[in-house]
């Protein structure tokens, strides 16, 4: 059975986040507090993590980046929060996902089993691949660490699932909407503009120019490609 931990202080929120993902076969344990939420997730029990932005002790942002340094595991977070910009500084630091209050329970529990899928998925595919390396750049797929020209890149899970699919066919094109098919799965949670941002985050973290990249390369009006160098 699948462990979920609830970091909310709205305790009527989070009994309706465990009773739905425990309808459904989790098993959902909640905490109020951010600083013990951390020291909960910490301990490497649990298959994800559902937070909240705004708790008491240790914000969310703090838990997520906490969270990132030692663990691959879906976190989603779940906040009143609606401005983009808490929206990109919560992917930005590590958040597999973001749902704005009011939400659905049953869309929780779907992107959920989604992203549960998916870091299944990933861990697979990474005993087989082990290590991709394209000039300086180095993918480590059984630690899920990105080097470029020795140096660790810091990327996000799904900055890191995007550039390995690439890296993985290298120069082949794809299409934003096939990218976002395969990293997003089959979900209707995003937008295949989202692609295009995240390709731009890559290209900082690893490209000595991102304006003149030499890995990931646009085509335009066609899609993306990995150069093989």
């Amino acid at each position: 059975m699948k462990r979920i931990l609830i970091i909310e202080d709205d305790l009527d929120i989070a009994e309706l986040e465990r009773d739905y993902l425990q309808l459904n076969g989790y098993k959902a344990e909640i905490v109020q507090d951010g600083m013990l939420g951390l020291k909960k997730a910490a301990s490497s029990v649990y298959d994800a993590v559902v937070v909240d932005l705004m708790l008491p002790n240790k914000d969310g942002f703090e838990i997520i980046k906490e969270i990132r340094k030692n663990q691959e595991i879906p976190v989603i977070v779940v906040s009143a929060k609606v401005d983009d910009i808490d929206k990109i500084r919560g992917l930005d630091v590590g958040a597999d996902d973001y749902l704005t209050k009011p939400f659905s329970p049953a869309e929780l529990v779907a992107r959920i089993k989604a992203h549960l899928k998916r870091y299944e998925r990933l861990k697979g595919s990474s005993l087989s691949l082990e290590v991709i390396q394209h000039k300086g750049l180095e993918i480590n797929t059984a630690s899920h660490k990105v080097f470029v020209y020795g140096k660790e890149a810091q990327l996000t899970t799904k900055e890191y699932e995007l550039l390995l699919f690439l890296a993985s066919n290298p120069n082949i094109v794809f299409s934003k909407e096939h990218i976002f098919d395969t990293i997003w799965d089959n979900e209707s949670f995003g937008e295949v503009a989202t692609v295009a941002v995240h390709i731009q985050k890559i290209r900082k973290k690893i490209e000595k120019d991102s304006t003149n990249p030499e890995f990931i390369e646009t085509l335009w009006g066609t899609g993306y490609r990995f150069n093989s160098i």
